[in-house]
């Protein structure tokens, strides 16, 4: 569902991304790790369309991105640090007003049927935006992506801000997507929720992926001391 080939992507004499491998499938939860500047958030421009590749290719259910921007954002839902939703409308007409430009024409009952599932509590889904904390937006994020039926999920440091039991909720959210089949990339900073929601990991730095592991293989001690490893730059073997 998710997959680069070599992808590159250069700023004058920067290499913001260099050579990305990646291989998502459906029902896999691959979370990118590294510090700022490593690459996470370039390889997501990339996968939106939001910027061209310098070289190399990135593909959303089999779809070249650079070649196909409109048909593959069919397939895919985006929720980035900080969700942008409409303040003044309520999370219900949000979910209305983003799922109707997905080409979704769903009824008022339906929508709430989403919000419900996305965790949202049900004397909150008539209330405005602005009212919301972040936790409550992101869950509205997640209404949004199962409204569209998005097959592939892009997440930008999501958790990031969020407290504990807010950060838990989410994570349990996606695992309900991933049971749904829904591919998801996230970008995190946050080793131990990685660990604990992830199938995949790999960690980031300078543009380049340096390890890649199957969750199930690694301990969270373990991982812990391969990214601080990796962060400077000794070889480990696990």
């Amino acid at each position: 569902m998710i997959n680069t080939n070599n992808l590159t992507k250069q700023y004058g004499e920067h290499v913001a991304l260099d050579q990305l491998n990646l291989n998502i499938q459906q029902g896999e939860i691959y979370c990118l790790l590294g510090a700022n500047g490593a690459g996470k958030t370039t390889t997501i421009n990339l996968l939106l369309g939001f910027v061209q590749p310098t070289s190399g290719s990135a593909f959303i259910n089999q779809l070249n991105v650079q070649e196909n921007p409109k048909a593959t954002k069919q397939f895919l839902a985006y929720i980035p640090e900080n969700l942008m939703l409409y303040p003044n409308l309520t999370a219900l007409e949000n979910l209305d007003y983003f799922s109707g430009i997905a080409g979704k024409k769903l009824s008022q009952s339906a929508l709430k049927e989403f919000l419900e599932e996305s965790g949202l509590q049900s004397e909150a889904i008539n209330r405005r935006i602005s009212t919301f904390s972040k936790g409550m937006r992101q869950k509205v994020g997640i209404a949004i992506a199962l409204a569209k039926d998005a097959k592939v999920l892009l997440l930008d440091e999501p958790t990031s801000g969020l407290d504990p039991k807010a950060s838990n909720e989410f994570g349990l959210l996606l695992q309900n997507l991933r049971k749904k089949g829904v591919a998801t990339l996230m970008a995190t900073h946050d080793l131990f929720r990685a660990k604990e929601i992830g199938t995949h990991i790999g960690i980031m730095k300078d543009g380049r992926l340096k390890q890649e592991f199957v969750v199930e293989d690694i301990s969270l001690n373990q991982l812990e001391d391969v990214y601080l490893d990796t962060m400077n730059y000794k070889e480990v073997t696990v």
